[in-house]
């Protein structure tokens, strides 16, 4: 069954034309577009000539977004000793052992990011069924399993975001707030893309980046031409 376009959306998607748009061009049309009754994010979709069944296609990877987030990040901390002392000065919102793994396992999800020390990751690997579909089970790829915990608690604070491919090959990730102007839109969306670059899977053969859409949460979507985001030169001060 075809799903219905509300009378909101169609009035929006007659703004958007068939082709790709320059990158603050494109932004300036997100903004416009984002008519939600509340604050909505401004998403990134980009599909990638790779496919990651197989192990040297895979993407996942952290950027860190130099002009934030927009949202207010719940850092869990599992770790031991004086590492949840450590977690909790550092700012972390939860922090604990074996009894915060209970209390995950009990349903509890007050968190958005999940941090852990190496030494319980074989404790936390019971998590994985809940956490893995979450994609919030800590990975080294991810930044979220090290000892250093007060570092990765103010870079994920900050604006660092975890990411990665889906099955077919599209990345779907937040860059920032609709409500944030185009330009610092522009300097994430420019990080996004330079660190998509850089991790590229060894595996990936051909042309790499197939398509660039940004879209509000609620808005319609607007092709970004990738060689112009790629040329661009950005100071991100």
């Amino acid at each position: 069954m075809a799903k219905k376009v509300s009378r909101r959306l169609q009035e929006l998607q007659k703004k958007v034309e068939e082709r790709p748009y320059e990158p603050l061009e494109a932004l300036q049309l997100l903004k416009e577009t984002a008519t939600a009754k509340f604050g909505e994010a401004a998403e990134a979709h980009i599909r990638l000539g790779i496919d990651p069944k197989y192990a040297d296609q895979q993407l996942r990877t952290t950027v860190s977004l130099p002009k934030g987030t927009g949202q207010v990040v719940r850092i869990a901390v599992i770790a031991k000793g004086e590492k949840v002392k450590e977690a909790l000065n550092a700012g972390a919102d939860l922090a604990g052992s074996e009894e915060l793994i209970e209390d995950i396992q009990k349903g509890m999800m007050d968190f958005d990011c999940l941090i852990a020390t190496p030494d319980v990751m074989p404790l936390v690997a019971k998590l994985g069924r809940l956490l893995g579909p979450r994609g919030l089970m800590p990975s080294p790829k991810g930044g979220t399993v090290t000892t250093d915990i007060a570092q990765a608690i103010n870079e994920f604070k900050g604006g660092k975001l975890e990411f990665r491919a889906d099955r077919t090959g599209i990345v779907h990730v937040m860059f920032g707030k609709a409500a944030f102007s185009a330009e610092d839109l522009l300097v994430n969306l420019q990080a996004l893309q330079e660190t998509v670059d850089r991790n590229r899977p060894s595996g990936a053969k051909g042309r790499y980046w197939r398509s660039l859409y940004v879209s509000a949460t609620m808005g319609p979507s607007i092709e970004v031409d990738i060689s112009a985001l790629r040329d661009l030169k950005i100071d991100a001060a």
